[in-house]
């Protein structure tokens, strides 16, 4: 398989988590990033969390999610990771049928560990698009459920629990409905 070119690059990854960083920190120092934030989700998201408080989160987390998904399908190269992950499997199988040769065995992983690193480079590409996004969101929703007070999801989950098990079971489907690898 010929994956010349197409193994992606860290750099557009870390210069997208410094400048979440950054924006974390400056959140509350530099006025017009967290009023700017305000400005666009205290109208909308903010709407719908005062409108009801559980179904409106559920409806943010599956947009958010259903975002993310989409950008993940089509700032990714496909084609290539499902070819990758699947010569990755062959490979997987491969080597459970070689348990009585460890020397072949460690062959064959470490042939398919090529893979690992190409596949990850190609699978955060979206994140250049999505990381920011995510950043401003997430310190949003911090404010917010801290102006309203210690609220629990169902009686026990913070509002970052409900999120992240919301993000896990979206993106799940979406992922499988839009067929993104």
């Amino acid at each position: 398989m010929d994956t010349q070119g197409k193994e992606g690059s860290f750099a557009p990854m870390m210069i997208v988590m410094v400048a979440s960083l950054l924006i974390a920190f400056l959140w509350d120092k530099v006025k017009i990033i967290k009023n700017s934030v305000e400005f666009i989700l205290n109208p909308t998201a903010g709407t719908l969390l005062s409108w009801d408080i559980t179904w409106g989160m559920i409806i943010i987390v599956a947009f958010i999610s259903l975002f993310m998904t989409i950008i993940q399908k089509y700032a990714t190269d496909q084609k290539t990771l499902k070819e990758m992950k699947s010569e990755q499997k062959r490979l997987n199988e491969e080597g459970k049928k070689l348990k009585d040769n460890p020397e072949k065995m460690m062959e064959i992983q470490k042939e398919s560990m090529k893979f690992a690193i190409p596949m990850m480079k190609l699978s955060t590409r979206a994140l250049m698009f999505t990381g920011i996004p995510f950043i401003l969101f997430l310190r949003w929703f911090n404010d917010f459920f801290t102006l309203i007070g210690d609220f629990r999801f169902f009686g026990f989950l913070s509002w970052f629990w409900f999120y992240l098990l919301g993000s896990i079971i979206f993106s799940s489907i979406f992922r499988k409905i839009l067929k993104v690898v």
